[in-house]
Formats: structure tokens, sequence, C-alpha cells
């Protein structure tokens, strides 16, 4: 393999399958065997996932209502979506633990940096919830951030789509994909990967990030042997 450690952001809108929200078990239970096959070949996997499956059903309902308590809102739906995926993995015989920036002793450890390190050495599945525990940030900041913190090698973002294109290619079919960019690049093209923020944060820690295809069998596995996957964004 040509990664020892990773951090597998993905977006909660992808534990929806074909339904309009919420969490279709038959996906979540796909996953969980994708990141069972790189995990039986000794790979160190953290993973972040974000909330808007549950989080956007409900956003109707927070118009108006305070920022920092909307955004509270969608930490938890990150919880919830961290609980599934333990639960699909644990049924595949993957150990894991469950790690919230925001305490809720009753289901998950709080986060603390030695001790996800320590998990990840001893062969158990890391998952982050609730964010960076502050309001304002996404779960694409606390993916970059938790990366830099427990020396991930590279971060992979699985997606709907293949890699990053000069346009969407769910609207333009004609958009072209790129195999390769450099994180300049990136910025000058004007292409959404991540927020700013955590795209940023990226770029000054020099940690590669590889958008690829999530629903494709054997796609991670293919990332994390080195093969031409998806789209590579270093220096």
């Amino acid at each position: 393999m040509k990664y020892k450690r990773i951090l597998l952001k993905l977006s909660g809108e992808a534990l929806m399958g074909d339904k309009t929200h919420g969490i279709d078990p038959v996906k979540i239970d796909t996953y969980a065997k994708e990141i069972k096959k790189v995990f039986d070949k000794r790979m160190q996997i953290a993973i972040v996932i974000g909330g808007g499956n549950i989080f956007r059903v409900i956003s109707g309902a927070s118009k108006g209502m305070d920022r920092v308590q909307a955004d509270y809102m969608g930490m938890l739906a990150t919880v919830i979506n961290g609980l599934a995926l333990q639960s699909a993995l644990e049924s595949n015989n993957v150990p894991t633990r469950l790690q919230t920036a925001i305490k809720i002793e009753a289901i998950a450890e709080p986060f603390i940096k030695r001790k996800a390190t320590r998990h990840l050495e001893k062969g158990r599945v890391v998952i982050f919830g609730s964010g960076t525990g502050n309001p304002y940030f996404t779960t694409d900041s606390a993916a970059v951030l938790r990366a830099i913190e427990i020396d991930a090698d590279v971060i992979l973002k699985g997606t709907r789509v293949d890699g990053i294109y000069t346009e969407d290619p769910e609207k333009n079919h004609k958009a072209t994909k790129f195999d390769n960019l450099s994180f300049d690049e990136v910025l000058k093209k004007g292409l959404k990967i991540m927020d700013t923020t955590a795209f940023t944060l990226s770029q000054e820690n020099k940690l590669p990030i590889i958008v690829f295809d999530m629903n494709k069998p054997n796609n991670l596995d293919n990332v994390l042997k080195g093969k031409n996957v998806g789209t590579r964004v270093d220096l």
C-alpha cells in the first residue's frame, strides 16, 4: 500500500443512497465493506462524515434561528451518522472507536489526539464526530484538522463523481476531468473541492487530497494502491 494512515472524508448525503434523506442501510453497509477491504490490509483509517443527509432535511426549520444553534444541530447530525457507520463497520468485524469534539460520554469518547492515535496503532478505525466542535466551521475543515493532528499521510474525499472536473460533470457532460492538480492550480482555476479554510489548511501543511468516487467497487482499495483513480491535489 502507498499509504500507512489515511483520513477518509465522506459526505452525509453519500449515506442516503437513492433516498431523499436519512440513512440507507444497504449503502452504509456497502461503504463498510469497502473500508474493511483496506482495513484488512493493516491500513490505519480515520473517518470524518458530514451531516447533510439529516440536517438539511430540518434546515428549513432553522431559518431565522441563531447561526450558532443551527451549527450545533449540524454537529449532532454528524454524530448520528458516526454511530450508524460504527454499527455497520462492527457488523463487518471491524473494531471502531467513535470520538466527538462535543462531550457525549454515553455514546462516544471525547476527542483526544493521543488516544485517537493509539487506537489507530492498535488496529481500530476511528470515527470523528461533531466536526471541530465549533460553530462556523465545516466538516471539511474538521477533516483536514483531524488529519493533521493524527499525522495522516493523505486525505481521501469520497464523492459521487470520479474526481475533479472543469465543471460539474452531473450538469455538463462535456466537462473535463483532471488527473493531477497543484494547490495553486486549484485556486487559479477557481475549482471547488473544499471550503477555503479547509483547503488553505491542507495546503499550508502540505497534506495531499485525493478526490474519488466512493460508490465504485474497489475504488478505495485502488486509490491506496497508488492506481490512477480520481484526482490528486498536491504541491
